[in-house]
């Protein structure tokens, strides 16, 4: 059984990557369903200020800090490499890591950036914006599943 302080850390990473699922399933389930509900003009605006909102050390504290608790876990189960658990302790980092943060930078952030490019009650922030809501929310589905996913793995890990 794992014990000790990789015990404490797995844990950890368990709150980390549960917590981080919890914020995008909301997201996914009905901020961004009340967001594109909205004219246009009223989803663009208040979708860019939630995106710097976001950005606050609570949130980045939790997400960034889970980041950097499953590379720890990664590491000390390459050096340490556990007789139990250490396929779901690689799995549930793996996951998070690129299917959760590593999908954010390269799928979410770069929608969120085009979006704070356009002017809320212009042409083409109405063009733009189903498409957003679509492509936005399909990538923060996939984010959800990823952290709860990495989350249940590293529980398995610990059974």
């Amino acid at each position: 059984m794992i014990d000790g302080p990789y015990f404490v850390l797995i844990v950890a990473g368990v709150l980390g990557t549960g917590v981080v699922a919890g914020v995008f399933c909301g997201f996914s389930t009905f901020v961004m369903r009340g967001l594109a509900a909205l004219p246009p003009a009223q989803g663009v605006a208040a979708m860019n200020a939630i995106n710097v909102s976001a950005v606050t050390p609570a949130f980045m504290l939790v997400f960034a800090g889970t980041a950097v608790l499953c590379a720890m876990i990664a590491v000390v189960t390459f050096v340490l490499w556990p007789d139990e658990g250490k396929v779901e302790l690689l799995l549930g980092s793996a996951l998070f890591l690129f299917g959760s943060f590593g999908l954010t930078l390269v799928a979410n952030v770069p929608r969120n950036d085009a979006l704070a490019r356009v002017e809320p009650g212009t042409p083409e922030a109405a063009a733009y914006w189903p498409t957003y809501v679509r492509e936005w929310t399909m990538w923060n589905h996939v984010r959800t599943v990823a952290s709860a996913a990495a989350a249940v793995v590293y529980l398995l890990a610990l059974s």
